[in-house]
């Protein structure tokens, strides 16, 4: 089996100091160490995988599969004319001549020839220099995370790669949704090609479950790539089995498909996306981070099923009452989706790790102590216990689980609640798996298997997960428990839209925050001069985009949208623990995540297009929202509209996994869109901005 993917870090002298989700740091960090001493070491987690071919102790290893590069139809000129500052070649000082003594007039006059031949032949040297610099400036810039991936093998021949989405493979009442989602003209990608081909195939005889992983860029169209196997196999399911045939379950929820995300925003948005496609196939898809409250008509009663209830409750003989005797009927649903702790409240019941949250708090409170003692607080009281809920879900019908944003989920802010998860659904399916330690991963090293090593686990159902990018933590992880893991992989990994383009603006050295406001103005007014040009006068209102703002803390959040609601402009400021973030909903972002029927057709979009019709005010960015600040929490796996052309990043990304994934947010699925990254343009912090500006131009497709 050929070798593929290889990775070299590409930054090897600076700081590491990155977010969980890092996987390089930028070259401008922080020096951590001094000229001489020994480099910082990085951990796991803040590295790109060296590679993506399976390896590990399994007689039969998974495969890699890479989509096909598709032909470019244009050729940007690769002149250094604009946006890129040549890099001076450090070239030593010249040497200052010693003062010379009074010679002789014949003496001088010889040593002013060789003086002037000296300059002559410096002056060839720093021309030679110069045709030497402009022509490493012609040289496309190399991506320093591509030289991590070698895309150019791949394990079998993927040319013959579907180029339409037909039937079959897929079901017709899929097929129709999915044309009523996307439009009827829509092609998949490459990554959608390599699901059709792959995932939609029954599995081999010894191996009765799939495990698969999906890597491919921002905006690729990754959720339709496993949202499709995943229907068609439980309607197929459902159509080869009769009601009849199927066990009764004491949990009133119990479902056959699990989708894990990391935030209740992206939750809700695939359970959407996932109830728009199944609508033809009639499958029953359920949120767990929505407010699913029963209706009105359910929770009525009449006089006589009051009667009956009481007479449930107290017994006719002893008189006493029994309270919690009535257990809610079961239900049967198809797919859940949620974060794996909300699942695990769900399976085990509410208030089930009260014991770790009280040791957790007894240790903050020391912490806090121990660092300031004039400000002690008791916490000598006896623990308190918590009330806990009945489990409400059952995981014996489970036979999917996808795992959407793996390398966020299998970090270590994650990967404890994600682990027991799917331990829990391979015991309650009677095949139990052993749950690893909390710090598995970061032990996890790359270095070839022995006798010693993790013994593979093999979970009893579909296994798949998805991903932009792959630090090293998790493909050393998946190589070691997943060695037969099929990984589809498109050639664009960890590149940036192709309909993305990237400028950079300058501090000016006042207000950053009324620098901001200037270029969220500029970005207005060029939309007004577009509307001017291209249709009447007074025909149709601006229609103004609308731009996400990516700040590093929550405070700034805090602070830039204060500044902006005073300057006149109306924004969303949403960070971790935002009070709209608990009403169960996304109403908190409308108007800037992808509306559900934005694809509809016939007669359905002429019926809606009067409802999406603008109303009064909807275009002044003093009555309607057009700013919308967070901080990473939004980065992950959100699909914003196309509204949503310009994407401002305020400050410095900790990482360039980081700033990949908030780029991300514009120009997706084909759409224009445009990327500002804010820095010192002179100064104190320009030579980072001039680093972080490199690296940036070379993750453009």
């Amino acid at each position: 089996m050929s070798s593929a993917l290889h990775l070299v870090h590409p930054v090897r002298n600076v700081s590491t100091r990155c977010i969980h989700t890092s996987s390089v740091s930028l070259a401008g960090g922080r020096r951590t160490t001094r000229k001489g001493s020994a480099k910082p070491t990085s951990s796991l987690s803040t590295r790109l995988a060296k590679s993506l071919q399976p390896t590990g102790k399994a007689n039969k290893l998974g495969s890699l599969h890479v989509a096909p590069a598709a032909r470019p139809s244009f050729n940007r000129d690769s002149a250094p004319h604009r946006g890129r500052t040549p890099k001076e070649p450090s070239v030593a000082a010249p040497r200052i001549p010693s003062p010379i003594p009074s010679l002789p007039a014949k003496t001088q006059k010889k040593d002013n020839t060789s003086r002037n031949a000296e300059k002559k032949h410096l002056a060839v040297v720093a021309h030679s220099e110069r045709v030497e610099r402009r022509a490493t400036l012609c040289k496309p810039p190399s991506n320093p995370l591509e030289e991590h991936f070698d895309l150019s093998t791949s394990s079998s021949p993927t040319s013959a790669l579907p180029n339409d989405f037909t039937s079959p493979p897929l079901l017709p009442g899929l097929l129709q949704s999915l044309r009523e989602t996307l439009g009827d003209n829509s092609k998949p990608t490459g990554i959608q090609a390599l699901s059709l081909k792959h995932l939609f195939n029954q599995p081999e005889s010894e191996a009765k479950w799939k495990e698969c992983l999906l890597a491919s860029e921002t905006g690729s169209g990754k959720s339709i790539a496993y949202m499709l196997p995943l229907l068609q196999d439980l309607k197929r399911t459902e159509l080869q089995s009769p009601c009849s045939s199927r066990k009764l379950l004491s949990r009133s929820l119990n479902p056959r498909a699990l989708i894990l995300a990391p935030t209740h925003e992206l939750s809700r948005q695939l359970a959407g996306f996932a109830k728009k496609l199944s609508h033809n196939i009639k499958l029953r898809i359920m949120c767990a981070s929505q407010a699913n409250s029963h209706s009105s008509a359910r929770n009525s009663k009449t006089a006589s099923k009051m009667k009956s209830t009481i007479g449930d409750i107290f017994d006719s003989d002893s008189g006493e009452m029994t309270i919690g005797s009535g257990r809610p009927p079961s239900h049967e649903v198809d797919l859940l989706v949620g974060t794996p702790m909300k699942l695990l409240e769900l399976e085990r019941g509410r208030g089930w790790n009260w014991e770790q949250r009280a040791r957790e708090r007894a240790l903050r409170i020391s912490a806090q102590n121990a660092k300031d003692p004039d400000t002690t607080q008791e916490h000598s009281d006896p623990v308190r216990k918590f009330w806990v809920d009945e489990p409400e879900m059952g995981l014996e019908n489970v036979e999917w689980v996808i795992v959407d944003e793996a390398d966020v989920l299998f970090d270590p802010d994650f990967e404890e609640s994600t682990r027991k998860l799917l331990a829990d659904i391979a015991s309650a399916r009677g095949q139990p798996v052993p749950v690893l330690p909390t710090s598995s991963l970061s032990l996890i090293q790359d270095t070839p298997p022995t006798p010693d090593s993790p013994q593979p686990i093999s979970y009893p159902f579909n296994f798949l997960l998805t991903s932009a990018t792959i630090p090293n933590s998790l493909s050393n992880y998946l190589s070691s428990y997943h060695p037969t893991l099929i990984r589809l992989a498109s050639p664009k990994l960890h590149h940036l839209p192709s309909t993305l383009r990237t400028q950079h603006a300058k501090w000016t050295g006042g207000n950053k925050d009324a620098d901001i406001e200037r270029r969220i103005r500029r970005v207005w007014a060029e939309d007004a001069l577009a509307h001017a040009k291209s249709a009447l006068l007074g025909a149709s209102p601006v229609k103004l985009s609308k731009i996400i703002v990516f700040c590093n803390k929550r405070s700034k959040v805090e602070q830039l949208s204060a500044f902006l609601g005073s300057r006149g402009i109306t924004c969303v400021a949403l960070t971790g623990d935002a009070d709209s973030r608990k009403r169960g909903n996304n109403h908190h972002l409308d108007g800037f995540l992808k509306s559900a029927d934005l694809f509809q057709t016939s007669s359905a979009a002429q019926a809606s297009e009067k409802a999406r019709a603008p109303k009064a005010g909807s275009s002044n960015p003093a009555v309607t929202p057009h700013v919308l600040i967070t901080t990473s929490l939004l980065s992950r796996g959100l699909d914003f509209g196309p509204e949503i052309k310009n994407v401002f990043i305020v400050d410095e990304p900790r990482n360039m996994i980081d700033f990949l994934h908030r780029a991300g947010r514009a120009g997706r699925a084909g759409e224009a869109g445009n990327v500002v990254i804010f820095g010192r343009g002179e100064g104190r912090g320009s030579g980072r901005t001039d680093e972080m500006r490199k690296r940036v131009s070379a993750l453009v497709a």
